[in-house]
């Protein structure tokens, strides 16, 4: 479609004002590329490129008359015949409500070309400034090529240049009030904030500057009253970004919705361009100001095209949120003191307890011969119903701490910040962020060893009795032989132990969105409150209820979700060719045990048993590592912990471990 390098003087030849509307905005296209060709100049003290050869294209109009006339008539007709204003009211803002609308528009501006036959300036601009390193160069025209490039533009327009901004800045005025009044906002903007009504002031203030602006008469009177407009107008603008910026407020008390956050960056953003207008229009150097909001949209154009950046600062937020959640409750899996050391070993040792009857319930689910995926269902029932078991007694599974606990570590950070050299940073808080991460480590050994106390000496006590009661074991010797041939370290249980934590970390993702959902529609309140609910179960009881839910509805998703997990993903993926199985510590070794108690005490003889010990040991640390750092991740992406503080942290962490290495298994 183009060639960008055609010289100059085929460019300026090809510039043709009788040209179809295509054609010549093919032509203003050509023009943008002949000027980005080679991004900067060494030999020119750095200079952009595309300056020094708008200087050029300046210099050879303003020589040749002919030219320049047939430039000045199609710059004319793209003045009279193109929607200027669209670009400075529409560019970077979605015509879609929501989220997920907005991703669609987004991926089909990356997957479906667009058309220079447009008479909408948004569109063409996306069209012509395709480069983020576009803005740079823009900016970097300088004030006497700036006043050429104005002197050839005034030759062609036929109308105020003020015309575009100020019917712009009319269709922002409405698009800002429109968005304010929209439900999902106005709730939850603060009622003190908006009680003056700025956003149903907006029309009448925004019309009164523009009249004034187009007066014909230039008078002392007519400055003052623009002067009084432009100020009141801009205070009202303050107003409306204060009610706006209350909303996260609401959102972190109450939940978060990727809708309601995209809504308010849309608001946000409408106000900001309306101030960046203002300055355009009341400026004593409007080129300039002029020069730098086109810059701007250039970038903001680059990132409404952007899917990556729109999921990106929705992900932040959410992981915030999630973060916060998990905080709360990893404080349960943290210990500090002894007796919370000593708590935790027998809260393990219940889960193993727990765990041990899954263990035989997973190969009475096997032996049925049932098809994979029912197989996979029964296995996820079987463990999710053992996890929640094990919820409500209060005890714990080791695995399951990591995903909870790393957020519960970023709250520490929230004081660190830097410029990756120790500016800024508060020890206090990296010192706490390595207490931290001592207190989990012990806590995981103290899991691990509590779950594995119990499980094993369990299985082989069930075993036993089913020997003396039945003569024969509960578990099948094909089961004990597959058994020792799936968990070995020789196989890929390591790969399959790192997709477990895999699942876990995503387990504390549905947590966390089950949470934030049951906050957000406020299901809690309806449970305790209404009108139903309370005359079937009377107000003391629904109270409890409600208070129950509301503590419990992250550990319910938590373990349903990871059970469902467990057992359903490998068949769903053996159903697409992809043989990947899960491999819990805790499970496993149960697994083991009642397979050697099967094959009888001759098999701690064979390398194959002790190739299982030692895939058990990756297996627990693989479980709990890669949960923990996926989890931990999420944590400091919410937080802003940047690269240069995390690696900062990580020199902390070394330090604490070879001063005090017994704090990471005991408490001090």
């Amino acid at each position: 479609m183009t060639n960008p390098l055609w010289d100059l003087t085929a460019l300026i030849n090809a510039a043709d004002p009788k040209a179809a509307r295509p054609e010549r905005h093919l032509w203003l296209v050509r023009l943008v590329q002949w000027l980005r060709h080679g991004a900067l100049d060494a030999d020119t003290a750095a200079t952009a490129r595309p300056v020094l050869r708008l200087k050029l294209l300046l210099n050879a109009l303003e020589r040749h008359d002919e030219p320049r006339e047939r430039v000045v008539a199609l710059l004319g007709r793209f003045w009279r015949e193109t929607e200027l204003a669209a670009l400075f009211a529409d560019s970077g803002f979605s015509a879609r409500r929501g989220m997920w609308p907005e991703l669609v528009e987004r991926l089909q501006l990356h997957l479906l070309p667009a058309t220079p036959d447009t008479d909408d300036l948004a569109v063409l601009f996306q069209l012509m400034f395709t480069e983020p390193g576009d803005a740079d160069w823009l900016r970097a025209i300088d004030d006497a090529t700036l006043a050429r490039l104005t002197h050839l533009f005034a030759a062609a327009r036929d109308a105020d240049w003020r015309a575009p901004l100020l019917q712009a800045m009319t269709w922002l005025v409405s698009a800002t009030r429109s968005a304010a009044f929209a439900p999902l906002l106005r709730r939850r903007m603060s009622t003190e904030l908006v009680a003056d009504r700025p956003f149903e002031q907006l029309v009448r203030a925004g019309e009164q500057l523009a009249a004034s602006l187009t007066a014909g008469d230039d008078t002392a009177e007519l400055q003052q009253s623009i002067r009084q407009h432009a100020t009141y107008l801009h205070a009202l603008l303050g107003r409306c970004r204060e009610a706006a910026d209350s909303v996260p407020a609401h959102l972190e008390t109450h939940g978060i919705s990727v809708h309601i956050v995209f809504e308010l960056e849309q608001l946000q953003a409408r106000i900001s361009r309306l101030e960046a207008l203002l300055g355009v229009l009341l400026s004593e150097t409007p080129r300039r100001e002029l020069q730098h909001l086109l810059a701007d949209l250039v970038l903001q154009s680059h990132e409404r095209r952007s899917v990556r950046a729109l999921l990106a600062r929705h992900y932040s937020m959410l992981a915030r949120k999630v973060a916060e959640r998990h905080a709360e409750t990893g404080e349960h899996y943290i210990t500090r003191t002894w007796d919370e050391y000593r708590a935790m070993l027998r809260k393990a040792a219940g889960g193993g307890a727990v765990l041990a009857g899954t263990t035989f319930a997973k190969f009475a689910i096997l032996s049925l011969g049932l098809a994979p995926f029912w197989a996979g269902l029964g296995a996820g029932i079987n463990y999710a119903i053992s996890f929640l078991i094990i919820q409500l007694l209060h005890w714990t599974v080791a695995t399951k701490q990591p995903a909870m606990t790393a957020p519960a570590m970023a709250e520490k950070l929230g004081a660190i910040r830097g410029s990756g050299h120790g500016e800024g940073r508060d020890e206090a808080a990296v010192e706490g962020f390595v207490d931290e991460v001592a207190h989990l480590v012990r806590s995981q050994f103290a899991g691990i060893a509590g779950n594995l106390a119990l499980v094993a000496p369990l299985v082989l006590a069930v075993q036993g009795l089913a020997w003396v009661a039945l003569g024969r074991p509960l578990v099948s010797v094909h089961d004990a032989e597959h058994t020792l041939h799936a968990i070995t370290l020789l196989g890929p249980t390591a790969l399959f132990a790192a997709f477990t934590g895999v699942l876990l970390f995503g387990s504390s993702l549905i947590a966390g969105w089950a949470e934030n959902w049951f906050v957000y529609h406020r299901v809690d309140s309806a449970l305790a409150y209404h009108p139903a609910i309370v005359a079937r179960l009377g107000a003391p009881r629904a109270a409890r209820w409600s208070a129950w839910w509301r503590g419990n509805i992250s550990g319910i998703a938590a373990n349903v979700s990871l059970g469902l997990m467990l057992g359903l993903v490998p068949a769903v993926l053996a159903f697409v060719g992809l043989p990947i199985e899960v491999r819990h510590v805790t499970l496993s070794t149960g697994q083991l045990a009642a397979a050697v108690s099967t094959l009888g005490w001759a098999t701690l003889q064979h390398p194959d048993f002790w190739w299982c010990v030692v895939g058990l040991a990756v297996t627990g640390l693989l479980n709990l590592g890669v949960s923990f750092w996926l989890a931990l991740r999420v944590a400091l992406r919410s937080r802003g912990i940047n690269l240069q503080d995390r690696r900062w942290l990580r020199r902390a962490i070394w330090r604490r471990l070879q001063q005090r290495p017994r704090s990471f298994v005991l408490p001090d």
